[in-house]
């Protein structure tokens, strides 16, 4: 198996070393540094807004490049967050190996690290995300025994002088083709430029959005990952989201991964896959004749979907950041307005996809000179929840839904909550409104989202996962967009929202 992820990988630095990740060592990186006319370092970390911040080293010679791999460097905190106070302000950041890429951008051949943030003492920065995250992983493993994987969908607008030519038809450009999507090869040179820097891309295609507005086109995409370690996760969607935005910078493209752009077309979320392993097996399905529901969940996968319908509500704070994103969760677009679960539905909150769960052999049928194999499909069920956006704070949002997916394990009325809130319709149809009438809601603003945090903190602060001091801060950011009524306030009117969505434009 690991000879197979060695095999063909796309990044560099794993084909040169022929080691995976993982197996990185310091001396590793020097050695590919020498070995490869690597002339700079790039340390890479998130900040308090979510996007990626850089530190350039030249490297002089092989004393400083040992320095700074083994020490990291100083930065300063409270420029990065603002929960963090100018009077002591200082952090290090410690480049982790494992995260190692070549810059796929930079004129001089550089190699970038991702790094962690420690504390005066020394110690991994308790309010930092990533480390958020981490223990967010650490507690669910402990309580489940298992393994939390996950994966995200990135979906963006490109944006472009319309050309007049091969025209798409108007909010019809699922999976389209050239010429009548225009975006398609930037979107594969993406692709190619995010596997350079480690990514595990599971495919990428053109998504349903498409408009004209102003003279400019508006086409939207997405590119889907493969379900990994949870941390690794999120390393991979803050990496992409920074390769998209650079490519198109050098390509005179914009890009936006913002919720919404204007009322009756496709906002872009930013939809999150999981699934649970144990001894590198999927724990998602039962082998039992008896399960209830269209696939048949295992209970481990009914516990974790229970714990994602408890807390919900205020896994909007980490997944819908901004107020844009509440104009997003409207009925009727294929985003979730209440909380519920179903099978292969796309207007339910956590959506269980086609699994392969069917019997018989489809490739031997497609093609009739193949035997059938005995291919583990059972490895690809996921669930998938379909709330977050480009706005999220991607760490804090893994960690959230990791948290909640464990809760479900601590909760003991969690297979009847599963139970209560499954639904096998459009729950949005007239007919179903007794149903629609039972389910709880998701909350319409960041107002709305911080009481529900507010009342909810205790599950997120449990295990010592979220700190308080982070927990406060996203309340009160949250808070301070004074956001309550805004959506009522404003629809319908065009030029307020516009105003909104230039405001927020390029969140995340």
């Amino acid at each position: 198996m690991e000879n197979d992820r060695l095999a063909l990988n796309a990044n560099p630095v794993v084909a040169f070393l022929k080691k995976l990740p993982h197996e990185f060592t310091k001396q590793d990186i020097i050695h590919f540094i020498e070995e490869n006319g690597i002339q700079m370092v790039n340390f890479m970390y998130p900040g308090g807004d979510g996007k990626l911040k850089t530190l350039n080293f030249v490297i002089s010679d092989r004393a400083y490049l040992n320095t700074i791999l083994t020490c990291g460097e100083r930065v300063d905190g409270s420029s990065l967050f603002s929960f963090i106070e100018a009077s002591a302000s200082d952090l290090y950041v410690l480049p982790r190996f494992s995260t190692a890429f070549v810059d796929p951008f930079a004129e001089i051949p550089t190699l970038c690290l991702l790094c962690s943030y420690f504390d005066k003492d020394g110690q991994p920065l308790a309010s930092s995300p990533e480390q958020t995250l981490r223990r967010a992983a650490k507690a669910f493993r402990e309580v489940t025994g298992m393994e939390y994987e996950a994966m995200g969908e990135l979906e963006y607008y490109v944006i472009q002088p319309t050309e007049g030519v091969y025209p798409a038809i108007d909010q019809r450009g699922y999976h389209e083709s050239a010429p009548y999507a225009k975006t398609n090869d930037f979107r594969t040179r993406c692709m190619h430029y995010i596997a350079q820097t480690g990514g595990q891309i599971k495919y990428g295609h053109s998504e349903v959005g498409n408009f004209e507005q102003d003279g400019m086109v508006y086409e939207q995409n997405e590119i889907e990952f493969l379900p990994v370690p949870v941390c690794d996760a999120a390393d991979q969607l803050m990496v992409a989201k920074w390769v998209i935005r650079n490519l198109a910078w050098l390509e005179g493209l914009d890009v936006t991964f913002a919720p919404k752009i204007t009322t009756g077309k496709a906002g872009s979320g930013l939809h999150v896959h999981m699934r649970l392993t144990k001894d590198g097996q999927n724990q998602m399905l039962t082998a039992s004749p008896k399960h209830q529901f269209g696939t048949p969940l295992s209970d481990n996968a009914l516990k974790m979907i229970a714990g994602m319908m408890e807390l919900a509500p205020s896994i909007t704070a980490f997944g819908n950041k901004n107020p844009t994103s509440y104009f997003r969760l409207v009925p009727h677009q294929e985003v979730p307005t209440n909380v519920c679960w179903g099978d292969r539905n796309r207007s339910v909150l956590v959506r269980v996809p086609l699994g392969w769960t069917a019997q018989g052999d489809m490739s031997s049928l497609a093609n009739p000179l193949e035997k059938p194999s005995a291919f583990d499909t059972t490895q690809k069920q996921t669930v998938e929840m379909r709330s977050p956006d480009g706005s999220a704070d991607i760490y804090q949002l893994l960690a959230g839904l990791c948290v909640a997916c464990r809760h479900g394990f601590e909760m003991d009325n969690a297979l009847a909550v599963a139970e209560k809130n499954y639904v096998d319709v459009n729950i949005h149809d007239d007919a179903n409104a007794d149903k629609l009438a039972t389910l709880a809601q998701l909350p319409d603003s960041c107002d709305a989202s911080a009481d529900c945090l507010e009342k909810q903190r205790s599950a997120f602060e449990a295990h010592g996962v979220f700190s308080k001091t982070m927990i406060d801060g996203i309340i009160r950011q949250l808070r301070a967009f004074g956001d309550r009524t805004l959506r009522a306030d404003i629809t319908g009117n065009e030029e307020k929202i516009s105003a909104l969505v230039e405001q927020y434009f390029h969140c995340g």
